[in-house]
């Protein structure tokens, strides 16, 4: 049945369905194909170039992947795009930040897909919060608020005995906003750090 599913009709059908990032089991859905099969079918078009694997399971066209932001929540949930790239998107820092940054309650992972380096780093679940939902390309994605990713990225860094960042807007911080989120993480040496860095 794999033979009968040529590349017109594999890309066609796929993107009829509008599936931006697909897995072996809506292969097996939109061709009523078996497991075997989809699988043969993504790992044929994988290495013909017309898909591109994005994660284990997890596939995309190359001429039509999602934006960077959603794929960051689609790799690995929950998260939410959160620290240093955050902070960037918002422009409280002036550098650009490449490495997509995330939490997430689940365990710290890393991918690198499709030319971009996906970090994430487990948090809290009490402090799993202090996030907003935007939308790019008619794409939804979660991403901290400015106070939260500033948190979270002192949260790291203090943590692993790193300095605070030194260069960024402090006129775009809500001061209370931030404390109140910094007290989710029950950590004193952050709150401390914190109400430093802010003054």
């Amino acid at each position: 049945m794999a033979k009968l599913v040529n590349r017109a009709d594999f890309v066609a059908k796929i993107k009829a369905k509008k599936i931006v990032l697909f897995s072996p089991r809506d292969v097996q859905i939109v061709f009523g194909v078996s497991k075997i099969a989809a699988t043969f079918l993504l790992h044929r078009y994988t290495k013909g170039g017309i898909i591109v694997r994005v994660k284990r399971g997890l596939y995309s066209f190359p001429d039509a992947l999602p934006p960077e932001l959603y794929l960051a929540n689609k790799l690995y949930n929950p998260s939410y795009v959160s620290r240093e790239f955050a902070l960037s998107y918002h422009g409280v820092i002036p550098e650009t930040v490449y490495e997509i940054t995330s939490v997430t309650t689940k365990a710290t992972r890393r991918f690198e897909t499709v030319g971009k380096i996906y970090s994430y780093r487990r948090i809290k679940k009490t402090a799993f919060t202090g996030y907003v939902v935007e939308k790019q390309r008619g794409f939804t994605f979660r991403i901290a608020d400015i106070e939260k990713a500033f948190v979270d990225s002192l949260y790291y860094r203090v943590l692993f005995n790193k300095k605070p960042i030194s260069r960024f807007d402090k006129t775009k911080i809500d001061k209370n906003k931030a404390l109140k989120y910094a007290r989710l993480f029950n950590n004193q040496k952050l709150i401390a750090i914190l109400k430093r860095t802010l003054l």
